[in-house]
């Protein structure tokens, strides 16, 4: 397996894949719980950017298609044509679904998309008023991490964690605040959207506008939470997960 990606769980019978891209700063330990949900009736893979964990010392990634090829170039090469499910939350939504366009041009279209915590890509992601990262000083960034509650406050404060913890999230923060949307033609794959009623970035209007990237089903989910709201509902992602697989996957979860 290659750097750029993990498998937490072993899922040998499975016959469709997931490929997780982590949020801003996070690292592929972020999706273990939904690895292990998961596991069984699809095989979870998880993205590892560089710059962290095991990665550290390596370059950050500089742009989204710059982690989207090299992500999609470490995936096991599918077996029978093995469908491809794909999972981003935050800045991973923007590289999953970038994911998704680059299989689809490729012929290898996604069986479905799922994207949360992100409004939807043809908006401003970064925007006008917020200020640009290179210009921010290390207490605005950890002020602006503050307030998506997704970081515990003890990292916040601690001067050694924050070392660690700063740097990717302002190479992860230039990627999203460089992202460029092109226009193309709607997917063809299945999206859902996840988003949480209290993200203080992404109104609910916001991350309605993933309808217009598909011309398949569209499915719209708000829960309870901020930006990290997953962390309460991910026996309910796991479960609109497997519920897009093929009968005899589901049956041979349980």
């Amino acid at each position: 397996m290659s750097d750029w990606i993990r498998r937490f769980h072993s899922a040998p019978n499975a016959g469709s894949r997931l490929l997780c891209f982590p949020h801003a700063g996070g690292s592929a330990s972020a999706y273990h719980a939904l690895s292990a949900a998961v596991a069984g009736a699809i095989e979870p893979l998880i993205v590892q950017y560089p710059g962290r964990q095991e990665r550290f010392g390596e370059p950050f990634a500089e742009r989204a298609e710059e982690m989207v090829a090299a992500a999609l170039a470490a995936l096991p090469a599918p077996v029978d044509g093995t469908p491809t499910i794909l999972f981003g939350h935050s800045m991973g939504a923007l590289l999953a679904f970038e994911a998704a366009r680059r299989l689809a041009a490729e012929g290898q279209p996604p069986a479905a998309l799922f994207v949360s915590g992100r409004r939807g890509p043809s908006l401003p992601q970064w925007p006008a008023r917020r200020k640009p990262v290179g210009e921010m000083s290390d207490s605005e960034l950890i002020e602006d991490i503050r307030q998506l509650s997704g970081t515990a406050d003890e990292l916040l404060s601690s001067p050694d964690l924050l070392r660690l913890a700063l740097p990717p999230v302002r190479a992860d923060y230039r990627i999203v605040e460089d992202y460029i949307y092109r226009s193309a033609p709607p997917l063809d794959c299945p999206i859902t959207v996840l988003t949480g009623d209290k993200d203080p970035g992404v109104t609910v209007e916001a991350a309605r506008a993933w309808g217009s990237e598909t011309q398949a089903a569209f499915s719209f989910h708000v829960l309870a939470g901020g930006h990290f709201f997953l962390d309460d509902h991910m026996p309910y992602l796991a479960d609109l997960i497997t519920s897009v697989l093929p009968e005899p996957n589901i049956r041979q979860r349980a």
